[in-house]
């Protein structure tokens, strides 16, 4: 653990390549921090472990792919695969890491809408979008965490 602060995880999971985040020390703001390139679940699993002791996280929120409708589509079960074999290594190493999932409803627009105004193209777009949307959806995890605190319904 750095600093002996604790942070939050963000995560868009994709087919090869998973944006991740991570809140500042204050847990006010979310900064993408990397992809993570893997050949499936497991080895996504595996590497994002790494990143969780790397910058002492307490919880993970995990992007949740909810249909515009409401319902859960089959990329919404593959999450729910992927958070299934990232708790149980969190459980083999007897950590004690909550894993959230969140509606990440319009997350990846937003962040191919951040692109076009800052005129980010090509390679560096792909390279980035992922972890953008892991950012976004992080920030919007803690803007209505912080929402709620405060007794407001959202």
């Amino acid at each position: 653990m750095k600093c002996g602060v604790l942070r939050i995880l963000g995560i868009d999971l994709g087919g090869r390549r998973t944006g991740v985040a991570v809140t500042d020390p204050t847990g006010t703001l979310a900064g993408g921090v990397e992809v993570v390139e893997s050949t499936g679940l497991s080895d996504c699993a595996r590497q994002i472990m790494a990143l969780l002791e790397k910058y002492g996280v307490s919880e993970v929120v995990l992007g949740y792919p909810v249909n515009m409708n409401g319902t859960l589509g089959e990329s919404a079960r593959r999450v729910e695969k992927f958070r299934d074999i990232l708790e149980g290594l969190i459980e083999e190493k007897g950590g004690n890491i909550a894993v959230v999932l969140f509606d990440e409803r319009l997350s990846s627009s937003l962040a191919h809408v951040y692109m076009n105004q800052t005129g980010i193209k090509g390679k560096e777009r792909k390279n980035k979008v992922d972890m953008l949307s892991a950012q976004i959806i992080l920030q919007n995890y803690m803007d209505r965490k912080k929402i709620k605190n405060r007794g407001v319904d959202v």
